[in-house]
C-alpha cells in the first residue's frame, strides 16, 4: 500500500464512504444523532467548571472557555486514535472479502472524528462569546493549530491501528494511557500552576498539552508559543513517518491476525 497523494485521490470516494459510514455508525442508536457532538462537551464543561472551579477557587468567569478548549481537543485525540486503534479489526469482514487499500480505514477513523470536532467548535465559539471571550485577529493561529492536532492524531492513530491487529491488549493500555494523557494535558487545571514548578517537563513532554495551549492562545488573543507547536508538528511527522513504514511492512500479515 502506497501512502502516496495519488493514491489517496485514487481512493478518495471509498475514503469519502468510508468517512460517511463511520459517522453513520458513531449515531447509529442515538436519538440526538449529530446534535450530541455539541451537547456532550457543553455538558461536560458545566460539571468540570462546577467541580474544579470550586476546588481550585476559580473565579473567573471566562474559566469554562478554558475548560471546554481542553476538553473538546482532548476529546477529539481520544476518540480518533482509539477508532484508528480498532479500524482493522473493525472492518475485517470487509478486508476478508474485498481490497480496499488498507491504509484508508484508520485514515477515515481518524478524518471522521476530525469532522465531528470541528461542528463541535461551534459549542466553544457561542460560549466564549456568551462569556465575553470575543475572537480577536489571533484566532486565525487556530488554522495552523489545528492542522498539528490532525498530524499528531494520524501518526499515533496509524502506529496503534498496526499494533493493535497483533496485539489485542493494546486497547485497554492504550485507554490507561489517555487518562495518563488527559491528566497531563492541563484539561480542567491551570497549566502555570505546574509550568513554574519542578513537574513543569511532564506537561511539556505531552505534545498534545502544546496543541491545547496553542489553541486557548488563539482563543484568548495572545500570541501562541512557537516553540510548542514546533515541537508537536515535529512529534506528529516523526510518528506518521514511524506508522507509515510499521503498517507497509506488516499489512499483509493482517489478513492472518483479524
Amino acid at each position: 500500500m502506497d501512502f502516496s497523494n495519488d493514491r489517496i485521490i485514487q481512493n478518495r470516494f471509498i475514503l469519502s464512504e468510508l468517512i460517511k459510514k463511520g459517522i453513520r455508525l458513531k449515531y447509529r442508536r442515538s436519538y440526538l444523532g449529530i446534535l450530541w457532538s455539541l451537547l456532550e462537551p457543553l455538558l461536560t464543561m458545566v460539571v468540570l467548571t462546577i467541580v474544579f472551579g470550586t476546588l481550585m477557587g476559580e473565579h473567573d468567569k471566562a474559566f469554562p472557555v478554558y475548560i471546554l478548549t481542553g476538553r473538546l481537543l482532548y476529546g477529539f485525540f481520544a476518540q480518533s486514535t482509539t477508532a484508528a486503534l480498532k479500524s482493522i479489526r473493525a472492518n475485517s469482514s470487509i478486508i476478508k472479502k474485498v481490497y480496499v487499500p488498507k491504509m484508508l480505514y484508520p485514515l477515515s477513523a481518524i478524518l471522521f472524528n476530525f469532522i465531528i470536532f470541528l461542528i463541535s467548535l461551534i459549542v466553544l465559539a457561542v460560549v466564549a462569546i456568551v462569556l465575553g471571550v470575543m475572537p480577536t485577529l489571533y484566532v486565525f493561529q487556530a488554522v495552523p493549530v489545528l492542522i498539528v492536532l490532525l498530524i499528531l492524531s494520524l501518526g499515533i492513530g496509524i502506529i496503534l491501528s498496526t499494533v493493535g491487529v497483533f496485539f489485542r491488549d493494546m486497547e485497554y493500555l492504550w485507554t490507561i494511557a489517555l487518562m495518563l494523557i488527559m491528566y497531563t494535558s492541563a484539561i480542567f487545571y491551570r497549566a502555570d500552576r505546574l509550568l513554574g514548578s519542578r513537574w513543569s517537563f511532564i506537561l511539556k513532554m505531552n505534545p498534545l498539552f502544546s496543541v491545547i495551549e496553542c489553541f486557548r492562545s488563539a482563543v484568548f488573543g495572545e500570541w501562541l508559543n512557537v516553540h510548542y507547536l514546533l515541537y508537536a508538528a515535529a512529534f506528529g511527522i516523526i510518528c506518521i513517518i514511524i506508522g507509515v513504514i510499521a503498517f507497509k511492512k506488516n499489512e499483509d500479515k493482517f489478513i492472518l491476525e483479524i
